[in-house]
């Protein structure tokens, strides 16, 4: 089956699933930066999983949503993972001081940004404007590809170059 130029391929939710699980563990092997995962804390390390099982469901059900036109469900879900700072909402002073002395400012601005583009999603759902929805939620995925390209290939060594 051909997808219309601008559409979502359905196989993205393959790619979604694995980008969901990696965003936030580790940091380029490329470039002789060391993987952050192993620096983190037991609790920290949870907490990222916490929060990246609850933005992988979220994508799933938004691209369920966006393929059958459920904008209600697009700007609900999407709204989610904006919400979802499981690890800034748990993290004590001691924990954040921790994240910030190990984890790249880089790091920090991507995992902003895809939380941006999650509201930006869920205005264009809320709206019912379809192709920026399409849009924004290609722009999320590329997001998620491009940071665990960068920071999760000690994880996933297909990422690697």
């Amino acid at each position: 089956m051909r997808i219309a130029r601008g559409s979502i391929p359905l196989r993205i939710g393959a790619q979604l699933a694995l980008a969901a699980w990696i965003t936030i563990v580790g940091a380029p092997v490329a470039g002789g930066e060391e993987p952050l995962a192993p620096k983190l804390t037991p609790k920290l390390q949870d907490l990222l999983r916490q929060e990246m099982l609850s933005v992988q469901q979220a994508s799933q059900d938004i691209l369920l949503a966006l393929v059958s036109g459920d904008d209600a469900r697009v700007a609900e879900r999407a709204q989610k993972i904006h919400d979802s700072f499981i690890l800034q909402q748990s993290m004590t002073p001691e924990d954040r001081a921790h994240l910030m002395a190990v984890a790249p400012e880089d790091f920090v601005t991507r995992d902003r940004a895809f939380h941006g583009l999650s509201a930006e999603l869920a205005t264009a759902a809320r709206a019912g404007d379809r192709p920026a929805q399409r849009e924004r939620f290609r722009r999320m995925i590329d997001s998620c590809v491009e940071c665990h390209e960068r920071y999760a290939t000690d994880r996933f060594p297909e990422f690697a170059p």
